[in-house]
């Protein structure tokens, strides 16, 4: 394999548009937990998560995909009503 160093300009490393198969998650210390009875719907979370982490249910709920999910803890200071709450990380 060649180094970085080696590699021509513009060369494409690995299969384009593989990023949906790798866990970012991983490497969280923090994730929000999500209190549904004060969410009030109103998409905050999902407009400023940078991970595009928080998804639309079926049920209409936003949830927390922790696959991608960095816990940078945005979506908990974005919510204006509390609904999220950023705990430690546990194994």
């Amino acid at each position: 394999m060649l180094s970085w160093k080696d590699l021509e300009l513009g060369s494409i490393v690995t299969e384009p548009g593989n990023a949906s198969a790798y866990k970012t998650g991983d490497w969280r210390s923090n994730k929000p937990i999500r209190d549904q009875s004060k969410c009030i719907k109103c998409g905050l979370c999902y407009i400023y998560c940078p991970d595009a982490a928080v998804e639309l249910s079926k049920a209409g709920n936003y949830e927390t995909n922790y696959f991608y999910c960095k816990g940078c803890g945005i979506c908990a200071n974005e919510c204006p009503r509390g609904a999220l709450t950023m705990i430690v990380e546990e194994e």
